[in-house]
């Protein structure tokens, strides 16, 4: 994950850009285009999501929607599991890749950034945002 802010850097702020299928991030500082590898944040699909696709349609997963991430110590399957949940924490979409999860801080933001649909129009996927804590990331306009 980036380095940890400091009094020398300037704070992240991103602004969303709606897109086809989701949102653009850009540099609300310089006004430039962010590409999804910036070192400054990470952009991850969503794992796990086909095991959960009934969860993947409700709104709270929609693109520009808060999400929360919590970890799973007690995961039989690996103890560095980080859930994506809605930001209510209610319903279970999927969990952070296996080779990014161990590297997070644990306090960082998750939002909805660009959605993925199949053939009959039902969400089957996500791509999600992963930024400092103290970053700020515009809400968008409905």
């Amino acid at each position: 994950m980036p380095p940890e802010s400091s009094s020398n850097t300037e704070r992240l702020r991103i602004w969303l850009e709606r897109g086809e299928s989701g949102y653009w991030l850009r540099d609300a500082a310089t006004g430039e285009a962010m590409r999804w590898n910036d070192p400054r944040v990470r952009v991850v699909k969503l794992a796990g999501a086909s095991y959960r696709l009934d969860a993947l349609q409700d709104d709270a997963f929609a693109p520009g929607r808060r999400l929360a991430l919590v970890r799973e110590p007690e995961n039989e399957h690996d103890p560095h599991a980080v859930a994506v949940y809605d930001a209510e924490r209610r319903v279970h979409a999927g969990y952070v890749p296996a080779e990014v999860a161990p590297s997070l801080r644990g306090d960082e933001q998750a939002v909805s950034l660009w959605e993925f649909r199949g053939e009959d129009g039902a969400r089957i996927g996500l791509r999600v945002l992963l930024a400092p804590a103290d970053a700020w990331v515009q809400e968008p306009r409905p």
